[in-house]
């Protein structure tokens, strides 16, 4: 691993810490208001959806860490499944907090104007998730296939999730919501760099 490697991973590691501490604020409404968001809003559409979001990846990267002995890329996706477990766990203990269901009518990404976008595919609720079938073709590859083929796949969910933080990071309402999501944009375009760099190093490019 190069150095400019390690340090994108630390710094992941550091905002991962960052967010997890984050939860001793996480009141009903952390600034001062003592609001609880609406099961409409942003904040709330905001947790649903990206922890859903959040669990594919987890799969994702415990599926490749099964399929591969290469220990950047099995680092990388400890990395991932870890902080975005412990992110889901935030989020989804949240709406347990302001009252909120985990779960809504509208459809996924309803928060952002997006509603109606369309799906690439059965499994793909929202943007840059993979379909069933990807998730079923990675669990069939191995070695550097299965290396190349989740860091393409996983370069387009951080895409997603970046774009959807982007959104709550305008949107949501909790001080402590927007800084995890704010923390998100930073922590996972890093890792599309990195993800870009462990392709080169395979003779591949993300999709």
């Amino acid at each position: 691993m190069t150095p400019k490697q390690a340090g994108w991973i630390a710094g992941a590691a550091a905002a991962a810490l960052v967010a997890a501490g984050g939860i001793t604020y996480a009141v009903a409404g952390d600034d001062g208001a003592g609001r609880v968001p609406s099961a409409d809003s942003a904040d709330a559409g905001f947790a649903r959806d990206m922890s859903v979001h959040h669990q594919q990846a987890v799969e994702m990267s415990y599926i490749v860490r099964d399929r591969t002995k290469d220990e950047e890329v099995r680092r990388l996706a400890y990395d991932i499944a870890q902080t975005q477990a412990n992110q889901r766990g935030m989020m989804i203990g949240w709406l347990d907090l302001w009252g909120l269901p985990k779960v809504s009518s509208d459809p996924p990404m309803t928060w952002m104007g997006m509603g109606d976008a369309p799906s690439a595919g059965e499994g793909s609720l929202m943007p840059g998730m993979a379909t069933d079938a990807q998730m079923e073709k990675l669990a069939t590859l191995d070695g550097k296939r299965a290396e190349v083929y989740y860091l393409q796949l996983m370069t387009e969910h951080h895409k997603g999730g970046v774009h959807m933080a982007e959104g709550c990071a305008e949107r949501c309402t909790v001080g402590v919501e927007r800084r995890l999501a704010q923390g998100m944009v930073e922590s996972q375009e890093s890792e599309i760099r990195l993800m870009a760099d462990l392709l080169a190093e395979r003779g591949a490019k993300p999709e």
